[in-house]
């Protein structure tokens, strides 16, 4: 490790402060206070009830590799290059959509995921599933906050709440009879999982409970066909957003159970989640997760089309949304410091009930509540608390009818867009493309001759017989993400020191990533727009 680079990160973490009050952490970085926004974290949340399973060694950097504490005495950055794939490559996930009689009439040809924890354990989540009882299929990022409790929570959850909302009033009378009769229930989703995903299996049978109430109001509400996607993705949103609160106020036996729901509940996520069927794109987003598409121009130049918004302090249409909401009174107070109350960057998260309840409901759940501080849950009224609720989970859904030229998707956490703009991601994800087009037969010379497709040569020469680093692009980006030097390549040195660094530093330098990435079959979608 260069001198200059640890340097560079002790005076930078001398020059950092840390304000800790009632269990929470606030970390402002000097240096980089315009460019990186950093989030409310909770300190030394223990995330996961004794007993059940912790993600501590599946995500996070092996204790060989990270340090714990800069009070270390022989304090090193130093990785060897497969030590660095080796972490870097932890998490990493795909699927690809198997070929039916020679054909696949999905518009999805594969998905490659990862993810990269900056806290011990990662409070970032990913989901992704097909559909079984309805069409298409569905990608989700958490982003959580304050603990993984309630990302884990949203990710178990939400594509079920959606995929209920779809369903046909049939289905949902058969779901319900074969529940009333104890028989097996048909299969809603499937699954594409990471094998060290974790469950929170102790409250399995609470989740479906709950999940049964849902169906069981669609059925009383009689309003066959159902709901149009964007409808029901908002009120699937909106409806586990209320279960998660109300599981917290109701009468609970079981103490683990009732933890669980305690840190779910104070605990927050953001969610952006993909519905894909054929060429019809939803995207649903509540919070800072950001979706983009990666479109391959007619010239054979890429451009970005962005799906979402980021809702926080630097959206002028949630400033104004939160103003109209909220006396004219509480204008100087809704963002202070660029935060909502001066306590969380983004502006509609899951959970966070702190921000949605009224002081009296807060003191009276935890009051009542064994031990909150031994899960870190405090009460903490922030100053100029009037009228809540100040947060919501309603999502923003975006419909795109995807085009031949729409390439890709790239769903992220905030982790990923703080340290890449969407168009480098875009770029990058094009470039492994050429790389991987390298090795197919080059395809006749094309005429006229354009810029674009000029470009594209230049990048197939400069990349031909070099194989790509990482198979999985959603490690590629991260490995840009972390260690791109001032001139966008890895510099391996800041790569190897972006990896080991401590746990109480390594959250002021970068924040947990989670990438999924979805290939469009181009060949599908030709096909759609020439049937119809």
């Amino acid at each position: 490790m260069s001198r200059t680079v640890s340097s560079w990160i002790f005076s930078s973490a001398r020059n950092s402060i840390v304000l800790q009050g009632k269990g929470h952490l606030y970390s402002i970085h000097i240096p980089n206070r315009n460019k990186i926004k950093w989030k409310l974290v909770l300190s030394k949340t223990r995330l996961y009830p004794a007993g059940s399973c912790s993600l501590d060694n599946t995500f996070s950097l092996k204790k060989a590799f990270r340090h714990t504490s800069t009070e270390e005495e022989h304090f090193s950055f130093q990785l060897s290059p497969s030590q660095i794939n080796d972490v870097l490559r932890a998490g990493e996930l795909s699927h690809k959509i198997l070929y039916l009689n020679g054909k696949n009439a999905n518009s999805v040809l594969r998905f490659e995921s990862n993810q990269l924890a900056s806290n011990t354990p990662i409070e970032d989540r990913r989901s992704a599933a097909t559909c079984l009882q309805t069409k298409g299929m569905m990608f989700g990022v958490f982003d959580g906050h304050a603990g993984s409790a309630c990302a884990q929570a949203v990710s178990e959850r939400l594509l079920h709440y959606i995929a209920v909302s779809l369903m046909s009033r049939q289905t949902l009378e058969e779901i319900e009879l074969a529940v009333e009769c104890m028989k097996p229930v048909l299969p809603i989703l499937q699954w594409h999982k990471h094998p060290n995903d974790v469950e929170y299996r102790e409250i399995t049978s609470q989740y479906f409970e709950n999940l049964r109430v849902y169906w069981q109001h669609l059925l009383d509400l009689d309003t066959e066909p159902g709901f149009s996607l964007e409808e029901a993705m908002i009120c699937a949103f909106k409806r586990l957003d209320s279960d998660i609160s109300l599981e917290v106020q109701a009468p609970q036996e079981n103490e683990l159970m009732r933890n669980i729901a305690l840190q779910v509940a104070f605990s927050g996520a953001t969610a952006c989640v993909a519905h894909i069927d054929g060429v019809h794109l939803h995207v649903a987003n509540t919070g800072d997760c950001r979706a983009i598409l990666g479109v391959h121009e007619e010239d054979g130049t890429w451009s970005t089309l962005p799906l979402t918004r980021d809702h926080n302090a630097f959206d002028e249409f949630e400033i104004r949304r939160l103003k109209r909401e909220h006396p004219r009174s509480e204008e100087k107070t809704l963002f202070v410091n660029d935060r909502l109350l001066g306590i969380l960057m983004p502006s509609r998260a899951f959970g966070d009930v702190q921000l949605k309840w009224s002081k009296e409901l807060q003191h009276s759940i935890l009051e009542n509540s064994c031990d909150v501080e031994a899960l870190n849950i405090y009460q903490y009224v922030p100053p100029n608390y009037h009228t809540p609720p100040y947060l919501t989970a309603e999502p923003e859904v975006t419909y795109h009818k995807l085009r031949s030229k729409d390439k890709f998707l790239v769903i992220a956490s905030d982790g990923l867009w703080e340290m890449l703009s969407n168009e480098k991601v875009v770029n990058l994800v094009a470039g492994h493309l050429t790389e991987l087009n390298v090795q197919k037969p080059q395809l006749a010379f094309e005429k006229p001759v354009n810029l674009g497709y000029m470009h594209s040569l230049l990048l197939q020469r400069k990349n031909r017989g070099i194989a790509s680093l990482d198979q999985n692009i959603a490690t590629h980006l991260i490995r840009h993400a972390i260690g791109s030097n001032e001139y966008g390549e890895v510099d391996q040195e800041k790569l190897a020191a972006m990896l080991t660094l401590p746990e109480d530093l390594a959250r002021m330098y970068r924040d947990d990533i989670t990438v999924t990435v979805v290939y469009f079959n181009s060949e599908t979608i030709e096909n759609y727009y020439r049937n119809n």
